[in-house]
């Protein structure tokens, strides 16, 4: 079996873009850039990065556009795929991106408060997440959360 899931964490470099298929399905592109820190055969710190490009669909967005924005370190979750074109010219171009799963913020150097999306009516409608349930009836080998 063969699987293709990738797991990227890095900054947005632009604010997510936020576009609409002519049947009105809602997917925002972003690109994200990937740092890689090394010490070379001397020592030395050494610093590469790397860019990449993906793309998330649906209500998930709308999410997106709204929640981050230029520079936000992301965590995200999804699939390569390549596509392939033909230039007017005859060349032929192709380029590897993410389709995104998941994505969201990393809490590594921030905070988030996060806000719950329902489907209302084909609509989604922000509900603050439920609070916690205080509990005292652990048992002695069930962990408290």
């Amino acid at each position: 079996m063969s699987t293709n899931n990738v797991t990227l964490v890095g900054n947005l470099v632009d604010d997510p873009e936020l576009r609409f298929t002519p049947s009105g399905v809602p997917m925002a592109r972003l690109r994200i850039a990937v740092n890689r820190r090394w010490r070379d055969q001397n020592g030395e710190w050494q610093e590469d990065t790397s860019f990449f490009t993906g793309t998330v669909w649906r209500e998930q967005a709308e999410a997106v556009a709204e929640s981050l924005s230029k520079g936000t370190r992301v965590i995200l979750t999804g699939r390569l795929e390549q596509r392939s074109w033909e230039t007017p010219d005859g060349d032929r171009r192709s380029v590897v991106e993410v389709q995104i799963d998941e994505i969201g913020p990393s809490l590594r150097w921030a905070t988030a408060s996060v806000t719950r999306t329902t489907r209302s009516g084909g609509d989604f409608a922000s509900q603050p997440a439920p609070a916690p349930v205080a509990r005292d009836d652990y048992g002695p080998d069930e962990a408290p959360f």
